[in-house]
């Protein structure tokens, strides 16, 4: 695996939302990216863009996009390039991926109207790739909902050594560096915890107490990072998953409780 890579099968786009949407596909730095779109069924509140995690794909958001459109929020689906039915075939666990998040918001503020308040919402990946849209591309959102966003690339592929019960150093480091090298950026700056530190945004951090992929340092060292106010909840026993999936009742109450004060 050091030597070759991680190699994961392409994820496919799986069945669409149950709701009215458009299927559209608009331009970014890594190719087309392919994307679901739906206007609430009411007067809307703003617009909440969706980003999924690693080894995933849009349909994997369509329960947390309904509880959104419920809510009255238009709701905008993308995949990440190299998934889906976006362009490319790589993925660089949060980096370039930072690049299709800020696609994804010029689209939304070009169309007629723009997108109104804007939350972006991401999970994993997709949340350390908002992290970095923030921190250095320059998107200003009203407010993020992130979930299980991990410390840095090098702590997290620590933990997979770990979770193999396999040593991580040097191993870890290599697989970062030589990655990120193969990719055309820095693997050991891909750093939510850094890009934190730059950001402002009301944020909501969600967290699972038994998630083996994401530590509670790295979870504490995000949160304490965060500039803007903040708010954060934990789910006891839960693990690198849909928090909605075991916790439904609880994972709507904290997100609509956040966004309803949110202006």
């Amino acid at each position: 695996m050091v030597l070759t890579g991680v190699r994961n099968p392409r994820p496919v786009t799986g069945a669409p939302p149950a709701f009215p949407c458009q299927s559209l596909f608009f331009e970014g730095p890594n190719g087309r990216l392919a994307a679901w779109y739906s206007l609430p069924a009411g007067p809307a509140r703003g617009t909440v863009a969706l980003f999924h995690g690693y080894t995933s794909e849009k349909s994997h958001l369509v329960t947390e996009a309904t509880f959104f459109r419920d809510l009255g929020y238009a709701v905008l689906l993308v995949d990440f390039a190299g998934g889906g039915g976006s362009a490319g075939t790589h993925v660089t666990v949060g980096y370039r991926e930072a690049d299709d998040v800020a696609a994804a918001a010029r689209w939304l503020d070009a169309r007629p109207g723009g997108p109104g308040p804007l939350v972006l919402y991401g999970v994993s990946m997709g949340a350390v790739a908002i992290l970095r849209a923030e921190a250095e591309l320059g998107v200003r959102p009203a407010a993020n909902v992130l979930e299980c966003p991990f410390g840095s690339l090098r702590q997290t592929a620590r933990n997979r050594f770990a979770a193999l019960h396999v040593p991580a150093w040097p191993l870890a480091d290599l697989l970062v560096f030589w990655g990120g090298l193969q990719n055309g950026f820095w693997g050991p700056g891909l750093s939510a915890e850094r890009y934190a530190t730059q950001v402002a945004t009301p944020t909501l951090l969600l967290w699972g107490t038994a998630d083996a992929r994401v530590t509670r340092a790295e979870t504490n060292a995000i949160f304490r990072n965060l500039r803007g106010p903040k708010q954060r909840h934990d789910f006891v026993g839960a693990g690198h998953e849909p928090y909605w999936h075991r916790y439904p009742a609880a994972w709507q109450q904290q997100v609509r409780g956040f966004l309803l004060h949110q202006k």
